[in-house]
């Protein structure tokens, strides 16, 4: 999944963010989630969230629990 969706992406979920200073490279970072930011059901560039090691960013890419 893609994180644009807010129902996609929960608090303990594995992802792929981009930070603020990244966008224009698109470097990820991975990490666990540990709050969502975003209020709306969905966000074009990727629902933002703060992992659990405190960086903030958008969500580009999801591994679902299996």
């Amino acid at each position: 999944m893609d994180g644009k969706n807010r129902k996609d992406v929960y608090s303990g979920l594995k992802v792929d963010i981009v930070l603020k200073k990244d966008q224009r490279t698109g470097k990820t970072v991975q990490g666990i989630v540990k709050d969502l930011l975003t209020n709306s059901s969905s966000h074009p560039h990727g629902i933002k969230v703060r992992l659990t090691d405190g960086q903030i960013g958008r969500v580009c890419n999801t591994y679902p629990e299996k």
